[in-house]
Formats: structure tokens, C-alpha cells, sequence
């Protein structure tokens, strides 16, 4: 099915056809395709660093800095990322990211919406999704970031901006590199067609894993003139 045929189908499903839980099939819960229990039981990640959204062990205090942010703090300001990358999340957004199932793209954009307003994060001005590079875009079909963004911007009432920021160069996939190799794999790759105008970016990404590439583009994002950058994501590697 062509991705923007897919899309116009979501849509209008989303409108005819009362919201169904995709993890078990129950009726949806809060206008969201899970049931209650089901969004009750994905993996929550709290707590986390404030920083780098990585989780925190026992001992470590709630709501500090992991000592690596305390040591080389990240450039964003925050990092709100709800929830772990394992079981059910692991499996939505695998179906959104590699299968074209933009329904789940929609659905994780509202999960991370609906996560924003219950925590109270600070609202931002523009929500700007990682970009793919042109090549892959091409391959996919679809960036599954934005099909999340719409979602988010939808919800929240923020503007999305897909076009400002962009990838200047295709790069070897960070599964599998380690963390200085996924560094050096994504320095220099993002770019801006235009200088930042607004004072406040939250940064849009499906997982976080080492932090690389959102750091990249934070920094992409603070030298073309944003003030804060926020790091938003559904999902954070353990």
C-alpha cells in the first residue's frame, strides 16, 4: 500500500472506527488504540536522569543528574523519554519504524502526548523530528519521527517543522556500534536549511540508545540559533 494512501487510511479509520487496543484487542482507552491495562503495563522509565533519560539504579537520587551528566553534561536541556525500549514498546515501535504501520506511529505520538501533559514537561515551540537522510526517506516510504510529531503536534497544539533541519549525509546504522563509534558515525551528518527563530526545540526521536545522535542535532540545533533544546523520545535503551 503506497505510504501516503496508508496515511489518508489511517485518518479516516482513526475517525470511523472506534478505537481498538492493537496489544489485545479490548476496546481503546482515552481515544488511544490500548486498553487501559494495556497502557498501564508498558514499560515505564522512571526513575531516569533528567538530562539523558537513562534509568536510574537504586541509590542514585530522583530527579539528579547521572553522574556521566554531571561529569559531560549533554546539550539538551532535558530528556523526557517515558518509556523503555523492551516488550511492548520494543514491538510497537519496530511495527511503526520498520512494517509501515503509521497507525502505531500514532498511537506512540499520542502515548508520548498524553506522558508530556501528565508530567507537566515544559511546553516548547517547535517540535522538530530527527530527519532521515533523503536515501533512506526514499527506501522507507516514510520518516517514522514525523508520523510521530504529527501525532504530537495534533494533540498538544505545537508546530512541527520537518524542514529546517536535515540530514547532509547518509551513515553506516548505529545498531550495533558501540558508543564512541556511533560519536564519530553521526558527527558532522545534520545540518539547517535556515536559522533557528524560535527560542525553545524539542527534538523528536522514536529510541534513544547512547544519546549520539540526538546530542549531534541538539548541537546542529543550538549553533543555527535555538536557546533550549529538549531531547523528547518514546523509548530509552537500558
Amino acid at each position: 500500500m503506497d505510504t501516503m494512501f496508508r496515511h489518508l487510511f489511517d485518518q479516516a479509520a482513526a475517525g470511523l472506527i472506534p478505537p481498538t487496543c492493537v496489544l489485545c484487542g479490548a476496546p481503546g482507552s482515552a481515544g488511544l488504540d490500548l486498553c487501559a491495562a494495556c497502557r498501564d503495563e508498558l514499560p515505564r522509565n522512571r526513575p531516569a536522569c533528567p538530562r539523558c533519560a537513562l534509568p536510574l539504579t537504586a541509590g542514585m537520587v530522583p530527579g539528579a543528574p547521572c553522574g556521566a551528566c554531571q561529569h559531560h553534561p549533554p546539550p539538551q536541556t532535558i530528556a523526557f523519554v517515558p518509556y523503555l525500549y523492551r516488550d511492548t514498546i520494543r514491538a510497537l515501535i519496530a511495527g511503526a519504524k520498520f512494517r509501515g504501520r503509521l497507525n502505531l506511529a500514532r498511537l506512540l505520538g499520542l502515548c508520548l502526548a498524553y506522558s508530556a501533559r501528565e508530567a507537566g514537561v515544559a511546553r516548547p515551540d517547535l517540535i522538530l523530528p530527527v530527519p532521515l537522510h533523503p536515501q533512506r526517506l526514499q527506501t522507507r516510504g516514510y520518516n517514522q519521527a514525523l508520523e510521530m510529531a504529527r501525532a504530537l503536534s495534533k494533540e498538544l497544539g505545537i508546530p512541527v517543522d520537518a524542514d529546517t533541519c536535515v540530514r547532509l549525509r547518509a551513515i553506516t546504522p548505529q545498531e550495533g556500534l558501540e558508543k564512541e563509534a556511533r560519536r564519530r558515525n553521526v558527527r558532522g551528518a545534520f545540518g539547517v536549511t535556515a536559522p533557528i527563530r524560535v527560542q525553545h526545540v524539542a527534538l523528536l526521536d522514536d529510541v534513544v540508545t547512547t544519546g549520539s545522535t540526538a546530542a549531534e542535532v541538539a548541537t546542529t540545533l543550538l549553533q543555527a540559533g535555538a536557546k533550549r533544546v529538549d531531547l523528547w523520545a518514546v523509548a530509552r535503551t537500558p
